[in-house]
């Protein structure tokens, strides 16, 4: 991953982001192209602290045939994205860009046990019925034991022994308070909810940069403007 100095994000900042999306793009070489799936997945770690992701997929998916263990794969989470024209920053001669989150995770990845699989089955779905509390959570134990049998016989649980982590947060940290500012702000007002939550992320990113700014605003209105 190609990521500037001021995007760079720390590996445990990376690390709870792939965490908290869940939902990734899988990739492999099968030696004449690329093979790829988009999939939900958990983190977890070895003794070690090494990180592992663990995900399935259908069983006839080309990909299973890469999992042995020793060819490296790529596991590409993204986050919210939007873009930004260059009419929103106070600055002249800007350009247009694009604001993003993205981590990369890379290992090689091993097929699972029968048994690894029924517990990654219930750790997944776990993970994200939590999301829907106070729902009642949905178990395996709700499908008749034939129907879920076939369910498992038709996928297979992967997990990937991640060897490395890159992550990119590109929220423009490289500019002026006084750009930063009004870019957010910019794109606090679109109707696009990437847009938005970017727009989130940059404040709780800088917080001195639009207490500055908030202050200033107060500066230059009058006692009755505020009053209004």
């Amino acid at each position: 991953m190609y990521t500037p100095p001021p995007f760079k994000s720390d590996r445990a900042a990376s690390l709870a982001f792939a965490e908290a999306r869940g939902f990734g793009l899988a990739c492999a070489w099968d030696g004449n192209k690329p093979v790829a799936s988009s999939l939900p997945f958990y983190l977890t770690s070895a003794n070690d602290g090494t990180p592992r992701a663990a995900f399935h997929v259908a069983r006839h998916n080309p990909l299973v045939k890469l999992a042995d263990g020793t060819t490296s794969w790529l596991l590409a989470v993204n986050g919210a994205d939007a873009y930004v024209s260059p009419d929103w920053y106070v600055s002249p001669d800007q350009v247009p860009t694009w604001l993003y989150q993205a981590v990369h995770l890379t290992g090689p990845v091993r097929a699972m046990s029968a048994d690894e699989l029924a517990e990654q089955i219930e750790t997944l779905s776990a993970k994200f019925e939590d999301r829907l509390l106070p729902k009642k959570p949905w178990l395996s134990s709700k499908m008749t034991a034939g129907r879920l049998e076939a369910m498992k016989k038709a996928i297979v649980g992967l997990e990937m022994t991640v060897e490395e982590v890159e992550g990119s947060f590109k929220l423009n940290q490289h500019k002026s308070d006084a750009d930063y500012t009004a870019l957010a702000q910019a794109l606090a007002s679109q109707g696009d909810a990437d847009a938005r939550e970017i727009a989130a992320l940059m404040r709780a990113a800088r917080p001195l940069a639009f207490a500055a700014v908030t202050v200033q605003d107060k500066q230059t209105t009058t006692p009755e403007e505020r009053n209004v």
